[in-house]
């Protein structure tokens, strides 16, 4: 493996330890706050929105400075993060507690773009593989992150206030790996003059991979965040809602290594279709009932389904972009992306709640069908065209 790629994995997975972390306890540590049910994922909504206000900041210091400074003075504001999650908690204290979200999504918007870094690290052919293996990385966090979660957060007499230092040291860990990147010089990456955002959208092949990658990521961040307060209300208990997010997690990252090969054999968009039919198998699960193994297999799904829209969705945005234009495509796509992400675990809450879970999967299926329509017809249409 490519040594700028297996760092860029490591990163990965010690970014996505902590996401892991933060997702499986989050509502569990609201609950402990005594925070009211739809506002138990008010500290993961406000970790999304610091990663999508700072992902524009982001790719200009990345564009400025390189990555590699970046990534390290991301993984320092996510251990700061961290520490403050650890004093919020051990105070009690839900608003710092929210607080603390934006030094990990600070983190989280500068790992986004470790997956673009390994694009760079690697020939034009290979870069399919490179996102994958990047983000195979996330196969290490889905053991890491929930064995932390149920483990250590008894280790002191708070609970969870261990577990958030023990995470604030894998992010100093992840600053130390990334500050052993070699990557080009940002200079060396452009090839003159970006072209506006309005001339980069005419391409339909560009706005069907950001509207693929943000219906992915947001439906599968809305059933995600869902879970653990449809378990929760469901009367499982945290062990349980650990393990589902575990097996959630493993079904994101373990396919990575076999994704890019699929992306090379057969292409971009009948893997993204793959990615659309299990998100849509996963909400017929979950519309099967409210028992640990439909929570369990639903979001299996829903993580095998995210994998191969999204790493298909970036590998055919980087099929579309000219050099140029990267930077300037790259901030587009995470900010939508984040986007999705951010209304998804506002409303997650509130929708749980109010509408309960049957209807919430119900919900996120229309976006999905309707991009596997979009995609069905992109992919008919050079099928068709020797023909016409």
């Amino acid at each position: 493996m490519n040594r700028n790629v297996l760092l860029l994995a490591l990163c990965q997975a010690l970014t996505m330890t902590v996401i892991g972390f933060v997702l499986a306890a989050s509502v569990s540590i609201s609950h402990n706050l005594s925070v009211a049910a739809g506002l138990a994922t008010v500290p993961l909504a406000a970790q999304y929105l610091a990663t999508l206000l700072a992902l524009q900041v982001a790719a200009r210091l990345l564009a400025r400075f390189g990555r590699q400074t970046i990534f390290v003075a991301g993984a320092l504001c996510g251990a700061a993060g961290l520490v403050l999650a650890a004093l919020a908690v051990a105070l009690g204290h839900f608003p710092l507690f929210v607080l603390a979200g934006i030094g990990i999504g600070v983190h989280g918007a500068t790992g986004q773009y470790y997956r673009f870094a390994a694009l760079e690290a690697v020939p034009a052919a290979e870069r399919g593989l490179a996102v994958s293996l990047t983000l195979s990385g996330g196969v290490l966090a889905a053991f890491l992150g929930p064995f932390l979660a149920r483990e250590t957060r008894h280790l002191f007499h708070t609970p969870f206030l261990a577990s958030f230092l023990i995470l604030a040291g894998l992010s100093l860990l992840a600053a130390v790996l990334a500050s052993q990147l070699r990557l080009p010089e940002p200079a060396a990456c452009v090839a003159g003059p970006s072209r506006p955002i309005a001339v980069i959208l005419r391409d339909g092949r560009v706005r069907l991979a950001l509207a693929a990658g943000a219906v992915g990521y947001g439906v599968m961040n809305l059933l995600m965040t869902a879970t653990p307060l449809a378990m929760l209300c469901a009367r499982l208990d945290f062990d349980a809602t650990a393990e589902v997010i575990q097996w959630h997690l493993l079904a994101m990252f373990a396919p990575s290594f076999v994704t890019g090969h699929l992306i090379r054999r057969w292409g971009s968009l009948p893997v993204m279709l793959a990615g659309c039919a299990a998100l849509l198998l996963a909400v017929g699960v979950a519309l099967g009932g409210d028992a640990l193994g439909h929570f369990q297999l639903a979001l299996v799904g829903v993580g095998l389904g995210w994998n191969f829209l999204y790493v298909g969705a970036t590998t055919r945005l980087a099929e579309c972009w000219q050099e140029a234009d990267r930077a300037r495509l790259q901030a587009l796509n995470d900010s939508l992306v984040f986007l999705a992400v951010c209304v998804a675990t506002f409303a997650a809450g509130p929708l749980v709640d109010g509408l309960g879970w049957e209807r919430v999967n119900i919900l996120a299926a229309l976006p999905v069908l309707m991009v596997a329509v979009a995609l069905l017809r992109a992919w008919r249409r050079p099928l068709l065209a020797p023909s016409a």
